[in-house]
């Protein structure tokens, strides 16, 4: 398989994981903050690099049924948030191939 390097994002707001501050996604990817993780608050982001994401599973959420994977830190195995892989809700669609991550888990990277 080969050595894997990490993705560092160029952007005046780089948000990385709070366990071992891998570049995770920036700031003009964000989609929405409006969501709500296990964690507490967390943002909807269109682009994340340095993650790796776990098997698919039916999860129900407040905005209805959905497909998801968890998703973690490439570099430390932290998981950082979810994948939406399917919505069933027409209304959610907008949230495929999109990813959560969740504030608590996040620090900004300088």
């Amino acid at each position: 398989m080969g050595l894997s390097y990490n993705v560092y994002l160029n952007s005046h707001k780089i948000y990385g994981c709070k366990n071992c501050k891998a570049h995770l996604s920036n700031h003009e990817d964000i989609i929405s903050r409006n969501f709500r993780g296990q964690h507490g608050k967390a943002y909807l982001f269109n682009n994340v690099v340095n993650v790796t994401a776990g098997d698919a599973s039916e999860r129900n959420m407040t905005t209805g049924r959905h497909i998801v994977r968890d998703i973690a830190c490439r570099q430390c195995n932290e998981t950082v948030g979810w994948k939406y892989d399917k919505a069933f809700e027409p209304s959610e669609k907008y949230k495929e191939g999109k990813y959560i991550l969740e504030a608590e888990l996040l620090c900004n990277v300088t």
